[in-house]
């Protein structure tokens, strides 16, 4: 591997999210089987959603905004406000055209659009567990990556809440944001996985958070990486995108297999690569 700067790998890592969420946009909800018979190999365009080749996701520009809003540092009302100007005026999208939008995200955007403060926006019942934070938090975690591990998962919680307040869907972007940190810092990807578990592990057994630890014994039990594809399941629930993303980078060698990876695992195939 190249020696490449962090300003490089935090680029790549941008790119690396939107390249691999247009390679899943046509098609997002095939299944396992359908994808077998005709893997994914390159950009395709139509499918799922009639979109040309390479369109990006809601997944792609609700990142962008969130790139965007760190121009001025973190402030959850500039998030907001871009997450309203993204659902209700087109922004960051590829085509001027809004599509592909969670129920969840969407009830959360016109809350904020109806006033409602950015942290309290997010749904919190157990049922608003996608992953749609989830899919946006990369930049959070390239941003303050150096950061103590308490101030990152802070700021992964807080970016969650704006539409996914659920305790679960906070701790799962901590998470990744934890193992992101870890990759920045020279981590390869089993170390950073490990390293993710001593880091946030600590924290989420605190009573606010312990209730939780049930949906993520299999992540921080450190087993993920030798599970086999029919016990890693992929669809939109928090969870299991968490655990495939980290069984995707652990058991390929690069981005283009591990990406390829991801959406060949079917069901909601827009990977967030770590």
């Amino acid at each position: 591997m190249t020696n490449l700067s962090v300003t490089e790998r935090i680029l790549g890592g941008l790119w690396g999210a939107v390249v691999g969420d247009a390679l899943g946009v046509p098609v997002e909800f095939q299944s396992r089987e359908q994808l077998r018979q005709n893997p994914v190999q390159d950009m395709r365009g139509y499918g799922t959603y009639h979109q040309p080749a390479g369109t990006w996701s809601n997944d792609s520009s609700l990142m962008l905004c969130t790139v965007e809003s760190l121009e001025d540092g973190f402030d959850t009302g500039r998030l907001g406000m871009l997450f309203v100007r993204w659902l209700n005026q087109d922004h960051w999208t590829p085509w001027q055209e809004v599509f592909d939008v969670g129920g969840t995200t969407r009830q959360a955007i016109n809350r904020l659009s109806q006033g409602v403060e950015p942290e309290q926006a997010g749904l919190i019942d157990e049922n608003s567990n996608g992953n749609g934070s989830l899919m946006r938090i990369l930049p959070r975690a390239l941003r303050y990556f150096d950061s103590p591990v308490e101030a990152l998962l802070d700021h992964a919680h807080r970016a969650s809440a704006l539409t996914h307040r659920h305790v679960r869907s906070q701790m799962a972007c901590g998470f990744y944001c934890a193992m992101v940190s870890a990759l920045l810092k020279g981590a390869d990807t089993d170390e950073a996985y490990l390293q993710a578990i001593r880091a946030t592990k600590p924290v989420y057994e605190r009573p606010s958070y312990s209730g939780e630890l049930p949906a993520f014994s299999r992540i921080f039990s450190g087993s993920i990486p030798s599970l086999s594809e029919f016990g890693i399941r992929s669809s939109g629930y928090v969870i299991d995108t968490l655990e495939s993303s980290i069984w995707c980078l652990c058991n390929t060698e690069n981005y283009e297999d591990a990406v390829l990876r991801a959406v060949n695992l079917g069901e909601d195939t827009l990977p967030q690569r770590l």
